[in-house]
């Protein structure tokens, strides 16, 4: 049976090609909201993170409705480190709406998810966005998009698919790329959604049958999980039983008691859906993604894309810095244990091990983002831990270590391409295709992942800002030997107490200082960093002795450089391999392994006469 007054999409495209603000116009357009209603802008983006860095991290639920209607709108993330949550949305629609930036074209991520899309073999709307962009070339990215498709496999009716030209910020679409300025709002848009992308198909008067794409964590419910209704219909108080394709142990019987429709980008409780219905239901406190919830009388699980495996791990341990559980609420191994656990829940692309000690885990994801949004989530909520500098996860193929291995695509103008290509080329990357656009070079790499680590600052400081850096995941190689990433020394605290101007002017002289004059700081940490590549230990605390013939104002005023403060991802990609890194709500401290300075010698001597 064909639910005509239904449709279930979701928009797909690569970062920052404006999914979440064409999503905002939606449900704008549409009247979801009431006319004196405040609303935020991208309004989908619901996580501080999220709203800070103008980034997607968790596919979201919507809805609209037009002409009557109801548009279930999936909004997906674009990095290339949250492709876990592209794949299983996938599953819950019958259609994506593939965005496309009218000036950089078809990047990376653009690629892999249309793969993906191709592969469930899914109606397809193309919409090239922002249009009014100066230095949008239109006609050069209709044929991008046409190559791509070609390049895919598509079939001919996914050749032919339908084209729309939008502003998502402007809310406008039109289907002539010659004038797209003739565009007023963005009915083009939904009346191509109506009519290409297939109504869901479902049996309502068969047993139940939901597949489990996405999980939600509610204070009140508890554990909710969210689905399309694939056969059936979906009641509150009904008994279900769980079963799962990957997994033929899932045996778990329980019963609905919450079942949510959504509504613009809210809920509402209903008391039953049927068939081709995307809802959230609660009453199953053990559910996971990939799922299934089937009538007792009829248990068969349906069908669920395994998620490709993590390729970056990091080590997550207890904080045991001289300034351990002053500034965290949560510090112990039992406690990080378990948020490590409920985050297992909802992030599918996630794994956490113990390792051989008591209190530290083997935290695995998909790239160095991923690792460090969990690491900032923890940080905003409470947790005091440290961090081991991350490195990729290689495994044995007919007795060859085989690596990750990753796709950059690079735009910078021409100026910086030499700089650019000796640092990627220093790390192993080979260049695999160049094309000139405007006075801007794009650039394609593919080079092992853990060439990447620690390049990113490095990247802006040679295209002085100007260069954009995308990359996507592209198979296994076989290890490449040896990369040298970091240059630089540590500048290495010697003793515990406050950092003073005198110490710190005289420390200058040696390296960069990462510390300002009245901060904290504790023997082994790392207070700046040196040219020379070689590790320094000086005393920031040191201050000036004073004499009967020295008053302490008497020296002219020391003049310090102002220091240049670590993002949380800037502290991960300095990291060398003998340091850590001290996360608390309050600071972020790079420190060495081992503490002492005696310790640390010794350590350093056995390791070279080894």
């Amino acid at each position: 049976m064909i639910q005509e007054n239904l449709r279930n999409v979701a928009i797909i495209a690569h970062v920052d090609h404006g999914k979440t603000t064409l999503v905002d116009q939606m449900l704008k357009q549409s009247g979801a909201f009431r006319a004196n209603q405040q609303v935020a802008e991208r309004v989908m983006d619901s996580g501080d993170i999220e709203r800070e860095r103008g980034i997607t991290i968790l596919a979201k639920n919507c809805s609209c409705v037009y002409n009557g209607v109801k548009i279930n709108i999936v909004d997906t993330p674009g990095h290339a480190d949250f492709g876990g949550e592209v794949e299983r949305v996938l599953k819950m629609v019958n259609g994506v709406l593939l965005l496309v930036d009218a000036a950089e074209g078809c990047m990376p991520q653009t690629r892999f998810v249309l793969q993906k899309a191709l592969q469930q073999n899914l109606s397809l709307v193309i919409a090239v966005n922002k249009i009014d962009r100066p230095d949008a070339r239109i006609k050069e990215v209709i044929d991008e998009i046409l190559e791509l498709l070609m390049d895919l496999g598509a079939t001919d009716e996914q050749l032919d698919s339908p084209m729309v030209f939008c502003s998502g910020r402007n809310g406008t679409a039109s289907y002539d790329w010659t004038h797209p300025e003739n565009g007023t709002d963005l009915k083009p848009l939904f009346d191509t959604i109506l009519k290409y992308v297939q109504p869901p198909e479902g049996e309502p008067d068969e047993p139940l049958q939901m597949l489990v794409s996405s999980v939600d964590y509610n204070e009140f419910v508890g554990r909710m999980g969210v689905g399309r209704v694939q056969n059936g219909v979906i009641k509150v108080g009904s008994p279900v039983q769980v079963c799962d394709w990957h997994n033929p142990d899932v045996h778990m019987t329980g019963r609905i008691t919450k079942l949510f429709d959504f509504k613009a980008n809210g809920r509402e409780p209903i008391e039953q859906a049927s068939a081709g219905d995307i809802v959230a239901f609660a009453g199953l406190p053990d559910i996971s993604i990939g799922n299934t919830l089937c009538d007792p009388s009829k248990v068969q699980p349906l069908p669920f894309v395994k998620i490709n495996d993590p390729t970056v791990e990091m080590t997550f341990s207890v904080n045991d810095s001289p300034f351990a559980g002053k500034e965290g609420k949560y510090v112990t191994s039992r406690q990080i244990r378990d948020r490590l656990m409920r985050e297992l829940l909802k992030d599918v692309a996630l794994k956490v091990e113990d390792s051989a000690t008591n209190d530290s885990f083997r935290v695995m994801g998909r790239g160095e983002m991923h690792l460090s949004i969990l690491i900032e989530t923890m940080r905003r909520e409470g947790y005091e831990l440290q961090v081991s500098p991350p490195h990729v996860l290689t495994h044995e193929e007919n007795g060859k270590t085989m690596e990750p291995m990753e796709r950059v695509v690079i735009d910078v103008p021409e100026t910086y391409q030499g700089a650019v290509m000796t640092a990627l080329g220093a790390r192993k990357g080979i260049l695999m295709n160049m094309q000139m656009m405007n006075s801007r070079s794009r650039l394609e790499f593919r080079m092992p992942s853990r060439g990447l680590f620690g390049y990113r600052s490095q990247f802006l400081t040679d295209t002085h800002g100007e260069g954009i850096m995308n990359t996507i995941f592209d198979g296994y190689e076989e290890w490449c030997g040896d990369i040298q990433t970091r240059s630089t020394g540590s500048l290495i605290s010697f003793e515990t107490g406050d950092a003073v101007t005198y110490g710190l002017f005289n420390a200058q002289q040696r390296g960069t200082l990462l510390v300002t004059a009245g901060e904290k700081v504790y023997a082994g940490q790392v207070v700046g960093y040196t040219p020379t590549g070689e590790d320094i230990t000086v005393n920031v605390c040191k201050t000036k002795h004073l004499t009967n013939t020295r008053a302490s104002g008497s020296d002219d005023a020391l003049r310090l450089v102002p220091v240049s403060k670590f993002s949380l991802e800037g502290c991960l990609e300095f990291l060398a391999p003998d340091e850590l890194l001290e996360v608390t709500p309050e600071n972020l401290r790079i420190r060495k392994r081992i503490l002492d300075h005696d310790l640390r010698m010794k350590a350093a001597s056995k390791k070279n006469k080894g």
